[in-house]
C-alpha cells in the first residue's frame, strides 16, 4: 500500500514534548503535526493526507468528503465518538482507535483519590500551612476522622481492563471488592445488583463507558441510597454522574466525598457546577487520570502498531 502523508490533528493533547515520536516518523515520507486543530481547518488539514491521526478532534462526513485521498484515521484514544463512524464506512475509510494503553495510570490515579479522601489529607495539609497547627498547642491534629482502606469495600461499576486494575490495586491495600451490573440491568454471576451495590459499597468507582443506558446513570436518587460516609470516583465520562447533583449531596453531606477527573463539558464553563468553591470534599482533577507518560507514550507506540498493521492489510482494534 502506497502511503505518503500523515497528519496529527492534535499532538499537544497526547505529547508536551517528552514522548519518543522516533518510530512514528519512520512509517511515512512526511507528516504534518498540529498542537492543536479548531473545528474549521479541519477539512484545510486532511486534505491531501493518506493517514489522520486524531484524539478530539472531530471528524464528520463533510470533513471526510474534503479528504477523497485518506484511507486510515487512527483515534488516539479509546472513545470513538468524534469520528462519524458510519460516513467513514460509506467511503470506504477505515477507522481504528487505541486500546488498554493506560490502565497502570488510571488505577494508581483512582487509588490517590481515594487515599487523598479517606485520610483527609488536603483538608490537613490546608490546616498546616494555614498556621492551625503551629497555633493549636497540639502535636497532632487528627479531628476529622481518617479512616483505613482495609476496613473498607470498593464497588466497581464496569469491570473491564481499568476496572480490573483498579479492583488489583484496591485489594492489595486490603480492601474488600464487589463488583456490581449497571443501573437497569439483572445481575450476571457473581455480580451485585445496582442497587445492592450502591448501598454496600464504601467507595463507588466508576469505569463504564458514556452510553444513553449510562448518562446520569449516577443521579440524586442514587447519592441518596449511598452510605453517608461514602465516597464517589468518576474517572470514566463525566456524563455517567448528575454533576448538579453531586455538587448538591456533597454539600449537604449526603456522601463523604467524591474524586472527579472528567466533567460532561471539557473544558469547563467558568460556572461550572463541581467548580464552585464552596464544594467541600471533592477532588477534582482535569482529565488527566489517563495521562502518565508511560501511558502517553504506550498510546503512541500502539498508533504505530496500528498503522503498520493497516499497512499489511490487516487492520487491528478496527471501528469501521
Amino acid at each position: 500500500m502506497n502511503l505518503r502523508t500523515g497528519v496529527f490533528l492534535d499532538l499537544a493533547t497526547v505529547d508536551n514534548g517528552e514522548l519518543r515520536l522516533d518510530a512514528l516518523d519512520r512509517i511515512l515520507p512526511e507528516w504534518r503535526r498540529h498542537d492543536l486543530t479548531a473545528p474549521g481547518e479541519t477539512a484545510e488539514r486532511l486534505s491531501g493526507a493518506d493517514i489522520a491521526i486524531t484524539n478530539k478532534v472531530r471528524i464528520g462526513a463533510a470533513e471526510l468528503d474534503a479528504a477523497p485521498e485518506l484511507k486510515l484515521v487512527a483515534i488516539a484514544a479509546t472513545g470513538a465518538d468524534n469520528v462519524d463512524l458510519a460516513a467513514a464506512r460509506e467511503r470506504g475509510v477505515v477507522v481504528c482507535n487505541v486500546r488498554d494503553y493506560c490502565s497502570g495510570s488510571v488505577a494508581q490515579h483512582v487509588m490517590a483519590m481515594v487515599l487523598n479522601l479517606v485520610t483527609r489529607q488536603t483538608f490537613y495539609v490546608g490546616r498546616a500551612r494555614s498556621g492551625e497547627w503551629s497555633s493549636s498547642g497540639m502535636f497532632s491534629l487528627h479531628d476529622q476522622p481518617i479512616r483505613e482502606l482495609s476496613q473498607l469495600s470498593l464497588g466497581v461499576i464496569g469491570y473491564g481492563t481499568l476496572g480490573r486494575a483498579v479492583a488489583t490495586l484496591a485489594r492489595a491495600m486490603g480492601m474488600n471488592i464487589l463488583v456490581g451490573e449497571r443501573r437497569g440491568r439483572s445481575p450476571r454471576p457473581s455480580r451485585l445488583a445496582f442497587k445492592d451495590l450502591v448501598r454496600s459499597a464504601d467507595v463507588l468507582t466508576l469505569h463504564c463507558p458514556l452510553t444513553p443506558e449510562t448518562r446520569h446513570m449516577i443521579d440524586a436518587d442514587v447519592l441518596r441510597d449511598m452510605k453517608k460516609r461514602a465516597i464517589l470516583v468518576n474517572t470514566a465520562r463525566g456524563g455517567i454522574v448528575d454533576e448538579a447533583a453531586l455538587a448538591d449531596a456533597l454539600r449537604s453531606g449526603e456522601i463523604a466525598g467524591a474524586g472527579v477527573d472528567t466533567l460532561s463539558q471539557e473544558p469547563p464553563p467558568p460556572d461550572h457546577p463541581l467548580l464552585a468553591d464552596d464544594i467541600p470534599n471533592l477532588v477534582l482533577t482535569p482529565h488527566n487520570a489517563w495521562a502518565s507518560v508511560t501511558a502517553r507514550q504506550a498510546l503512541v507506540d500502539q498508533l504505530v502498531t496500528v498503522i503498520r498493521a493497516f499497512e499489511r492489510g490487516t487492520p487491528m482494534n478496527r471501528l469501521a
